[in-house]
């Protein structure tokens, strides 16, 4: 990713540290993320269906949640 001011400087700093603390698992705090509320559930050995992903910082970060079912 090109930077090319300080102004996006700042946005994409502020979208990667929100990413860091609210969504991506530390292994030290057993796979949950900072400021996270949520519990997290194991899986069994059945991959989800209701798999949503989405793409941050132009897809250089994905984030993903189970989706709603329809």
């Amino acid at each position: 990713m090109l930077i090319v001011s300080r102004h996006q400087l700042g946005r994409v700093l502020n979208l990667y540290v929100s990413h860091c603390n609210e969504h991506r698992p530390h292994r030290a705090l057993e796979q949950r993320p900072p400021e996270s509320t949520s519990l997290i559930t194991a899986l069994d050995h059945t991959p989800p269906r209701n798999v949503g992903r989405r793409d941050r910082l132009g897809g250089v970060i994905h984030e993903y949640d189970q989706a709603t079912a329809a």
